[in-house]
């Protein structure tokens, strides 16, 4: 990856659109009484799986390491946020905090401990997508980003999980009719890789050698296939893909490794406001391409030293200027 020779703003975020607020009180039925809000039994479904992951951080002993009382609190806020808009009788019971010495133990997937148990979590919140409200949805999706990082903080292997259902191929699923909305945040989102792609040109200038050129240059390369992903799914909804700018300039000056590292990290960071945004906007068969891109953004950020986010890509959105030309 070679340095760049001209620089406009680095344009990761873009256009960042505001998520519509679910209705959960609903318009009235023909009897008079209110419909019941479709999004209750997902949000029942994940304050169950919650609830599970828990119980487990309540009976599971954590790495010797590891701040699992930081880790809990945020599973504690991932619950309620889960609960937002629900009567009070919809929500189960809070689970109350065992003692370790008398509880059973919270049986958990491949030997991982909590670290497992958090990964499955993950993936039955991604499995819930399409049947979510875009709002819910994008909700989900930030709080199974925070699952998988509390799971590579935990101790878990590298290499994520299988998403619970394959993604959608862009080249291979109809594609349905597209909103105004949807298509502007497909914009966003393939602007913002050309951006990433950009940018870790200048990420791989800096880094003198392995192991984090090496994660420079993975990293570089799954910008490059999202990317691709992006355009042929703009493509096939009929639109002409945005192309790159003639260069980016950069949020900081870039100048040693240390510097390298940061802007990594800034990538990864805003690109999951991008993504959380692009989950709400487009239709359901593509919602989770969406979501598996910003599990992966808010673990390359975990990965570049970025502060951990309780919901990755939905707190703290920063500005968004836009690409000038060279």
């Amino acid at each position: 990856m070679q340095p760049p020779s001209r620089r406009t703003f680095l344009a990761l975020g873009l256009l960042t659109l505001t998520a519509c607020t679910a209705d959960h009180t609903g318009p009235t039925s023909g009897t008079g009484g209110l419909r019941p809000d479709p999004d209750t039994p997902v949000r029942r479904r994940a304050i169950a799986a919650t609830d599970a992951l828990l119980a487990g951080y309540d009976t599971l002993p954590p790495p010797p390491s590891v701040r699992s009382a930081d880790l809990r609190a945020e599973v504690a806020r991932h619950r309620a946020a889960l609960a937002e808009g629900l009567t009070a009788s919809a929500v189960p019971s809070p689970p109350v905090t065992a003692d370790p010495a008398a509880a059973t133990p919270v049986p958990t997937p491949d030997g991982l401990g909590l670290a497992g148990l958090e990964r499955r979590t993950g993936e039955s919140r991604l499995a819930d997508l399409d049947a979510a409200s875009p709002a819910l949805a994008r909700l989900l999706a930030s709080v199974a980003a925070a699952d998988s990082v509390h799971a590579a903080v935990l101790g878990a292997p590298a290499a994520p999980p299988a998403p619970a259902r394959p993604a959608a191929s862009p080249s291979a699923t109809p594609a349905p009719s597209a909103t105004p909305a949807a298509l502007t945040a497909l914009q966003n989102a393939l602007g913002a890789e050309h951006a990433a792609i950009y940018g870790y040109g200048v990420v791989g200038a800096h880094l003198p050698g392995d192991p984090q050129l090496a994660d420079a240059r993975t990293a570089h390369a799954a910008h490059q296939a999202q990317r691709d992903t992006w355009q042929r799914l703009v493509s096939a909804l009929g639109a002409a893909p945005s192309p790159a700018a003639g260069g980016y300039r950069l949020p900081f000056p870039v100048a040693s490794p240390a510097d390298a590292a940061k802007l990594a990290a800034h990538l990864e960071t805003r690109l999951t406001t991008v993504y959380a945004d692009l989950v709400a906007a487009v239709p359901a068969p593509h919602r989770l391409t969406a979501a598996l891109a910003l599990r992966d953004c808010a673990l390359r950020a975990h990965r570049w030293g970025a502060p951990d986010q309780p919901f990755p890509g939905i707190e703290d959105q920063a500005p968004t200027p836009s690409p000038t030309g060279p």
